[in-house]
């Protein structure tokens, strides 16, 4: 046999070799990513948390990711936390965390982990200014009750606010921040022109996301009210969020 017709008989071997190996590469199923919820209350308990576990492993069944819900702090630990691919604060109210906990937190983040916060993440940990930076501001206040209210939709190219109009109306909570993060993304801005008791001004942020300190940061103060996560809206802005986090947006 020719070299040239050497050549091609061998070219044409290794492309069918490849072309196998693509072909089994695609069948082959992706590993879900492992999502874990951490809801421990050490202050006022949200009734809606249990719902918002429900809620959150319904989205994990439907888009391929798997939702693990723990209250167990020691759980923070370098070997659990490398089994995840985001940590999801729902909820939490003030210290759940010991320094031990803190560190290995912190250096899951630093190591490319994410973090998504709702509503009472913010009502966390403010002795813990990393955490604080983290999650891109504190609790504050709220005034008292549910209250229908107007946010702003500021950024419409994010994988979480993408299906929203130019508005949004919702009813929930609405909190009051401090010591907010400047250098957050926003992406809804709530307007207290529309309901009673806000105290941010015009640059109220209620949902945000940064990258931070090696990893990804997204947190939304919805979620108060069981309801909340009955609603397609609310629900699609959390899939979004997790979406992002994951790196899939």
């Amino acid at each position: 046999m020719k070299p040239i017709r050497l050549f091609l008989f061998a070219l044409c071997s290794t492309l069918f070799i490849n072309a196998q190996d693509d072909s089994k590469a695609e069948d082959t199923p992706k590993t879900p990513e492992l999502v874990l919820i951490f809801s421990k209350t050490t202050g006022y308990r949200h009734e809606s948390i249990e719902k918002g576990v429900r809620t959150l492993r319904q989205l994990g069944r439907e888009n391929g990711f798997i939702v693990l819900q723990t209250e167990t702090s020691s759980d923070f630990n370098p070997q659990n936390l490398k089994n995840y691919k985001l940590v999801v604060f729902l909820s939490t109210t003030l210290e759940v965390l010991n320094d031990s906990q803190q560190a290995a937190f912190e250096n899951y983040i630093k190591g490319r982990g994410s973090f998504l916060g709702i509503h009472a993440a913010a009502d966390t940990e403010y002795d813990w200014t990393w955490y604080g930076k983290l999650v891109g501001g504190y609790f504050d206040s709220h005034p008292p009750g549910v209250h229908e209210a107007k946010i702003e939709v500021v950024d419409k190219e994010h994988s979480s606010t993408v299906h929203l109009s130019d508005s949004w109306m919702r009813t929930d909570e609405w909190y009051n921040y401090k010591n907010l993060n400047p250098n957050v993304s926003v992406l809804l801005n709530l307007d207290e022109k529309t309901y009673k008791g806000g105290t941010n001004g015009e640059n109220h942020p209620i949902a945000w996301y940064h990258e931070f300190d090696g990893g990804r940061a997204f947190y939304t103060g919805g979620g108060h009210t069981e309801t909340s996560f009955d609603e397609p809206d609310f629900r699609q802005h959390l899939l979004g969020g997790i979406e992002w986090c994951l790196g899939r947006k």
